[in-house]
């Protein structure tokens, strides 16, 4: 049985052995939900490169927590200049095995991209099926009015309308928005009479 310890010295000793120098080593202990470019040690990195460095990792799947985030990661050192070498699978860009290598990762990428649409939309349509309803909660009326109300008597009384707002859990353009709407209403209804 391998500890997560283990595993990092293993891989820490593998890139020494390649001719990495220890103060040239960046790693991050995180979980699977952040992005690459989002993790404290990736970020050292990507500050760290210049164009014309190489950029040694134990496998490329070190890159990011996706196959996709691997393949951003890869492309945006390649902007940057700086290459990229896998250990222990032979991606190297800079060869020919390599970049076919990288190219069946990209498809690999947009396949998984397309997986993970069509299964949100599937969700989605599944939700909505069974009733889910999507956007906003509809809005009572009645709450809407005595809001107002609340506000208004804000306002009569001296406050400012982002304080009455405030006092009635909106924001100002929201006060603005539904006493805009109750005048169409009031206008709307005078009309008809």
């Amino acid at each position: 049985m391998s500890t997560a310890t283990q595993d990092a010295q293993l891989q820490l000793d593998a890139l020494l052995d390649a001719g990495v120098q220890r103060r040239d080593v960046f790693s991050d202990v995180t979980s699977g939900s952040r992005t690459a470019i989002e993790r404290p040690g990736m970020k050292r990195l990507l500050d760290y490169v210049e164009e014309g460095d190489t950029v040694v990792v134990w496998r490329i799947d070190r890159l990011g927590r996706s196959l996709i985030d691997v393949l951003n990661t890869v492309n945006l050192l390649r902007e940057q200049g700086v290459k990229v070498r896998s250990l222990s699978d032979g991606i190297d860009p800079e060869t020919t095995s390599g970049r076919l290598m990288l190219g069946m990762l990209a498809t690999l990428a947009e396949y998984e991209r397309e997986l993970i649409v069509e299964r949100v939309n599937a969700g989605i349509a599944a939700a909505k099926q069974s009733g889910t309803r999507f956007g906003r909660p509809p809005v009572d009326p009645v709450v809407i009015a005595e809001k107002l109300a609340i506000a208004r008597d804000a306002r009569a009384k001296g406050r400012t309308a982002e304080q009455a707002a405030r006092l009635v859990g909106w924001s100002r353009a929201t006060l603005y928005r539904h006493q805009h709407a109750a005048r169409a209403r009031d206008d709307l209804a005078a009309e008809k009479v």
